[in-house]
């Protein structure tokens, strides 16, 4: 535990993405079975210990720390876990035991909601206090430590010299702490066979178009709809749904796992019916209403009906086609999109347009069809993992923007930890009321960040945990993708990937926007 306590440590302490992959390579040549796959489950927040939640955490210090010693040094430190290390203090004369990395994961996952503070208190007691914090963070989830998991898994395919992209292929199909995995790239075994696995295929990506143009002899253009990308496996009877970061999502979708009976693998949108978008689709806040739960009524089904709008094909049958050019794919598209149910598939069509400057004119009216924008696919083109420059580009329609004030800051986590770094602001109604209408946590460089940070401590008016009210006079333009209507919010809207566009210092707080403005704007 301390040789991966010593590694989170390292993480944190640079920015350095070069020095960064070779701490975790290091780590994963270095580091005995099975350690070092529960170390790489951790990096990729593939671990999940549901009876400890941070709750729990906050309980157990309560019972070996003063609260109001706990409370202002939380405050300070600004994050639950490192706190709690640094002020645990274990029962009796007790020292530091040297556990392995696999002796902590076996003892969190066997928790459940009664034993977990007793056997959390136990491994707090047995470790010091650098490996306090890294199992904490550990039991918690998501370690914000500055990797991704494309890192970890870069870093993975550096340590033992092996292709990044079957490490890709490889990774979603297995599972912690990776064993075979590990046999094939240390040790030289066979690679995992995953033939008779329904398993998920990384994403072919785009790059924004920006300034550039394309030729449409080229290119091939289509709608970029406004939903969540998914992938559609089947395989001798068995169907997945798989979101875009791998995440198997097919209990919460079993409208569209029952309606495909075909091999294959597919690529789409997935929305649901409904007119917020041009050609049957409803808004992205109405499929909002289907995400992230783990089953669903058959109300939800019915007035929420899911489809998936099909842009690629990667299997085909028994074949794997990623080779062939789009244009062939397409054409097996076609033809595959023909056998399945056409209530819940149909196919992205592709955009017709004489020239480049007419699909722009084409571009700029989606606004009013809540359509985010446009793909250009080379005719040629693979598919590919990952973003690869000139094949796939997205031509996303203009952000929206809106003068709003901010109400609220948060601190936010990992290397941020220590700044207000999160944002809640909002628009006047007609009674003058400030009603929040979103949160922002990106937008700006580091220096605007600390120009923000000093706002908030210097401005602050109420403190409610971790959250300050601010005076209300800073003006934040935010930049939207798009905006809807929402039964959550007070304020009555949601945004959609809100972000700071700009600090307004000019502009005085009472000439921000007016919630009706907001309003106007949904699609």
């Amino acid at each position: 535990m301390k040789r991966f306590a010593d590694l989170i440590d390292r993480l944190i302490y640079t920015r350095s993405r070069n020095a960064k992959l070779a701490a975790i390579a290091d780590y994963l040549r270095s580091a005995p079975d099975p350690d070092r796959g529960w170390a790489l489950a951790a990096l990729t927040d593939s671990l999940d210990f549901p009876a400890v939640k941070s709750s729990t955490i906050r309980k157990l210090a309560a019972t070996r720390t003063d609260p109001e010693l706990f409370r202002l040094s939380r405050h300070h430190v600004g994050d639950t876990a490192e706190t709690v290390a640094l002020l645990w203090q274990p029962r009796g004369a007790q020292k530091a035991e040297e556990m392995s990395l696999d002796m902590v994961v076996t003892a969190l996952a066997g928790c459940n909601r009664i034993s977990a503070p007793e056997i959390v208190a136990d491994l707090l007691d047995k470790l010091d206090s650098e490996s306090r914090y890294a199992m904490l963070k550990l039991a918690t989830g998501g370690m914000r430590i500055g990797v991704s998991a494309r890192l970890a898994k870069t870093a993975f395919a550096q340590a033992f010299d092996v292709p990044l992209e079957r490490v890709e292929e490889y990774w979603h199909a297995l599972t912690p702490p990776y064993g075979e995995l590990f046999t094939w790239a240390d040790e030289g075994g066979i690679a995992p066979d995953l033939s008779a696995t329904a398993f998920f295929r990384p994403f072919m990506l785009s790059n924004p178009l920006g300034d550039e143009t394309v030729d449409l002899n080229d290119y091939a253009a289509e709608w970029k709809w406004d939903g969540i990308r998914v992938q559609i496996v089947h395989l001798n009877g068995e169907t997945r749904l798989f979101s875009r970061g791998g995440d198997d999502i097919s209990a919460a979708f079993p409208d569209i796992i029952g309606a495909i009976a075909q091999n294959g693998v597919v690529d789409g949108e997935l929305l649901v019916r409904g007119e917020g978008q041009g050609g049957g689709a409803a808004s992205f806040n109405a499929l909002q209403q289907r995400l992230g739960r783990k089953s669903v009524s058959n109300k939800m089904l019915n007035e929420y009906p899911a489809f998936v709008r099909l842009y690629d094909i990667l299997v085909d049958g028994d074949n794997d086609i990623r080779h062939l050019a789009w244009t062939d794919r397409r054409r097996r598209l076609e033809a595959f999109t023909g056998t399945l149910a056409a209530d819940r598939f149909d196919l992205s069509p592709v955009i017709e347009a004489d020239n480049f400057a007419s699909l722009a004119k084409m571009r700029d009216a989606a606004r009013e069809a809540a359509i985010e924008g446009v793909m250009l696919k080379r005719r040629d083109s693979p598919y590919i993992q990952g973003r690869k420059a000139g094949l796939w580009y997205k031509w996303k329609r203009d952000p929206l923007t809106a003068d709003c004030v901010m109400m609220y800051a948060q601190r936010g986590n990992g290397r941020r930890a220590s700044f207000y770094s999160d944002y809640t602001f909002g628009c006047w109604d007609e009674n003058g009321q400030l009603l929040p209408v979103g949160k922002a946590y990106s937008g700006f460089t580091d220096e605007e960040l600390k120009w923000l940070d000093r706002f908030v401590r210097e401005h602050s008016i109420a403190r409610f945990g971790p959250v300050r009210e601010v005076e209300k006079k800073l003006v934040l333009e935010i930049a939207f993708d798009s905006i809807h209507s929402s039964k959550r919010h007070k304020s009555g809207v949601a945004m959609r990937f809100p972000r700071v566009h700009r600090i307004r210092k000019d502009k005085p707080a009472q000439e921000a926007d007016q919630l009706k403005t907001l309003k106007n704007l949904i699609s």
